[in-house]
């Protein structure tokens, strides 16, 4: 797939995950000069797709960012449990908070721009002090920053999945920049998109399946390292995976066979597909742990969508530099 610019800039990723931020930066132009992630099978999953990456296995609260001082484009997914609906909302009492980190490393990088990505339990109204006061804190270092929830489904992602986005430019930067447009199609459902994995085994039943299968998926729910099995999530979710004709109990290792008859189970790589993934990118890992990788990623369509934004801001200045 072709990059949005002619020219690369350079990014720092925190979190990296399985690489559906890194991925949709990239295509937006971006090359990383470092990939952190605390978890060696997210890494392997990194590496396995893009082995020349500078992939940095380790906390993020120990990781020195000054060696990449003056990068373009500081990113990533910080972790979403201290703020997602399904646990206990802690917020900056949880210890899994990253954002101190985050903030000390664009204060160590001093980047031209940031960008974190997160669940939509941050935008409530519980987290309205939080989110001032990393705006605050952004203000302090010279940015102007900004918050907007924005739906994967805007941008072709075949799914319901609101995401939190805090974009932060330097402030000679900032008024150039515009959140990306919803796209003016509709995105695919769940069975335009996942009808030749489906039928890739010759299960007689997958033309049905995909006309019930008729719009898109609720939001793909990745569990934790602590909790969440491969299943796709709480019972409400599995009451709207089945009204699809998909049964939300678990996961499968394959697509059903000819003669298979019921509900389907999704594949992980029907997963990835959902979740906005290429076909191309791999999943290290055993299942449980490669659904985890995807269920939790960020949509790479909707990472490139604002990172493009971001590029064209940076870029634009440049040029006026130069001119």
């Amino acid at each position: 797939m072709p990059r949005d610019q002619l020219y690369s800039l350079s990014s720092v990723e925190m979190c990296a995950g399985a690489g559906g931020q890194a991925s949709g930066l990239e295509l937006a132009g971006f090359e990383h000069e470092a990939l952190v992630e605390y978890e060696s099978a997210f890494c392997e999953t990194l590496l396995l797709n893009r082995p020349k990456w500078n992939v940095i296995n380790d906390d993020l609260n120990f990781f020195n960012g000054r060696p990449y001082k003056g990068v373009d484009l500081l990113a990533g997914g910080l972790p979403c449990p201290p703020f997602s609906i399904a646990g206990k909302q802690l917020g900056k009492e949880d210890e899994r908070d990253l954002f101190p980190a985050g903030l000390r490393l664009v204060d160590e990088i001093r980047p031209r721009a940031v960008m974190i990505e997160n669940v939509k339990g941050l935008m409530g109204a519980a987290f309205e002090d939080y989110r001032e006061y990393i705006l605050q804190e952004l203000k302090k270092l010279g940015y102007t920053a900004q918050w907007k929830l924005l739906n994967a489904s805007d941008y072709g992602v075949p799914q319901l999945r609101p995401r939190a986005i805090l974009v932060a430019l330097k402030k000679n930067f900032s008024e150039l920049f515009n959140w990306p447009n919803a796209l003016k199609v509709r995105p695919p459902t769940v069975g335009e998109t996942l009808y030749d994995l489906m039928a890739s085994r010759g299960w007689k039943e997958a033309e049905a399946w995909k006309k019930l299968a008729d719009t898109i998926a609720p939001t793909i729910v990745g569990g934790s390292k602590k909790h969440g099995g491969p299943d796709l999530g709480p019972t409400r979710a599995k009451r709207s995976w089945a009204e699809l004709g998909v049964n939300g109990m678990g996961i499968a290792d394959e697509p059903p066979d000819m003669d298979f008859s019921g509900m389907p189970k999704l594949t992980v790589r029907m997963v990835a597909r959902i979740q906005g993934f290429s076909d191309e990118w791999q999943i290290a890992g055993r299942k449980t742990n490669s659904y985890r990788q995807v269920g939790n990623a960020f949509p790479p369509p909707v990472a490139r969508a604002v990172a493009a934004q971001i590029a064209s801001v940076l870029m634009a200045k440049q040029a006026a530099r130069v001119a």
